[in-house]
Formats: C-alpha cells, structure tokens, sequence
C-alpha cells in the first residue's frame, strides 16, 4: 500500500492557519511572529499539507510554503518548513513544485534566501546562486557609543513614501510598497529615513519578531547615512535584534560588531528560471530578512 504522505494533499493555507503555521516555524527556531504569517498570507498566498496520520480535529499543519507577489514578473518563496516529526518524507519538494508550477503558469520566476540546510534541496530544483548576506545579533544595546558621522535622521512621514518607493523599487527589482507600509506600522519608533538638501539618501524599517525585533530593509547608497540610520533605529530597541547585512556592504561590519552584533548563519539569494536576483543590491544594505526579500 502506498505510504500515506505520497498521497497527501496540498491546500490553500488561510487565516484559520496562523496558529498552526506559527507553531511551524517555532519549531524550526525561526523568529517569525503570529504578524509576519498574517502579513504575508495578507499580501500573497499560501499551501500546506496536514498530517495524513492523524484523523479529524486532530489532523495538524505538517508543511508549508508561502509566495509574495512582487510586480508582475517574480514572487519571493518562503516559509518552506517541515514539522520535524514529518520530515524527510517529500513534503517540502512536493509544495515547492506545486509553487513552482503556479508561478511558471504566471510568467513569474522565483526568488528565494536558502539558508546552508536548505541551499542543496534548492540547487535539486533548479535554483541557481546570485549573491549572499549574513545574519547578525545583537543580544542587547551596547553601551552608549557615539553616533557615527553621517546625515541626520527623523522618522519617516506619510509624504515620504512617493521618495521611499522611488529607492526602493530599482534596488529589490519592483516595487514592494504594500509591505514596506505594512512594516512601518509594525514598528512605526525604527522607521526612519535621512535625507539632505531635501533629497532622500535612504530609508531603514523594522518589525518585532517572535523572540528578537527585525531591522530590515535599510537602503542608501552610502555607508554614513547606513549607519546613521541603522544606529538612530537601534535606539529604540533595547532588547534581541537581528540584522541581514549584504556581503557587499561589510565594510559597515566593524561598526555593527562595535555595537554588539555577532554572525549567525550566512543565506543564498537564489532565483529559478532566470539567472539573475531582480534589482540592483548596490544600495540594498540590510535585506528585509529572508522570508521577505
């Protein structure tokens, strides 16, 4: 007889999910909040697979997977978790086909962040490297260090969005402003832009996480308004912070070391059926964090 995941059917994930779905990602040890699921099922969609073993209210969410829309021609995958008790039975193959599929039907090609566990699955696929980042944590505030020379900051305002958008959207490859929105009114203290002579030279968000705040993304092109930024946003957040820095912009490591921060684990940005990441990441110095772009 057929083992009974081979035949284990792939559904729409909804609202009704966000409990079952945060307690995947808990298991993974991952830091997305009840908020982050509700906000990317909100903005793009998502499928799972239950548990064929157990049967009626006892049935639960064993796998995930989750697509953002950006633009017309890519979507980001992301959430691609397996309950550890359900592991290495297909599941997450099977969901990233099905995604796959959708997307290809959709004239869009896929991007994704492969973390070192997930990078070969993805290769298997069809995935192919573009450029990397690193995360970072802080465990909390440093002592008072001075702030470092760069433009003053202040917190970004409804009329800035037009200016934020216009950054942003070359840098990621379209534009994302629903989520960029949605993430400065999750953590409206780190939201904050620097600009000079009335011009825009960059932008920084954050959102709470599960067990430590997220900032990401942080635009500008140069490293003295990164870091003024990045410092003025981390006044606000006296407890656990991650930060994704691109590799492209580790001269700006020091600085983060200076104020706690140490490395975690490196990602891959990874695209399928296209061979190169959308955008251009020469302004791009913190990512949004993986699930996210």
């Amino acid at each position: 007889m057929a083992r009974a995941e081979a035949t284990a059917t792939i559904r729409a994930l909804s609202a009704d999910d966000l409990h079952a779905a945060l307690r995947l990602s808990a298991s993974a040890h991952w830091n997305q909040s009840g908020d982050d699921w509700a906000t990317m099922l909100r903005l793009g969609r998502g499928w799972g697979i239950d548990d064929a073993e157990a049967a009626g209210a006892a049935r639960q969410l064993a796998a995930s997977i989750v697509v953002l829309p950006y633009g017309e021609r890519f979507a980001w995958v992301s959430m691609v978790l397996v309950l550890p008790a359900f592991q290495r039975r297909g599941h997450a193959q099977r969901l990233l086909r099905h995604a796959l599929e959708q997307l290809a039907a959709e004239g869009r090609f896929a991007v994704l962040d492969a973390t070192p566990a997930g990078h070969a699955v993805y290769r298997q696929l069809g995935f192919v490297d573009t450029w990397g980042f690193a995360r970072y944590r802080r465990e909390a505030a440093a002592p008072s260090t001075m702030r470092p020379s760069g433009p003053a900051s202040r917190p970004l305002r409804d009329s800035d969005w037009a200016a934020v958008d216009a950054l942003d959207a070359p840098a990621f490859g379209a534009s994302r402003i629903a989520l960029l929105r949605s993430l400065a009114q999750r953590l409206p203290a780190a939201a904050r832009v620097a600009e000079s002579g009335g011009r825009l030279l960059g932008f920084v968000l954050g959102r709470p996480g599960r067990e430590a705040s997220q900032i990401g993304p942080l635009i500008a092109a140069e490293d003295a308004a990164a870091a003024a930024l990045l410092h003025d946003a981390l006044q606000v957040l006296p407890g656990p912070v991650y930060v994704d820095l691109l590799d492209q912009r580790r001269s700006l490591l020091q600085w983060l070391q200076q104020q706690g921060f140490a490395f975690q684990r490196p990602f891959t940005r990874m695209v399928h059926g296209t061979d190169a990441a959308p955008g251009d990441p020469a302004t791009i110095v913190l990512a949004a964090g993986p699930e996210l772009g």
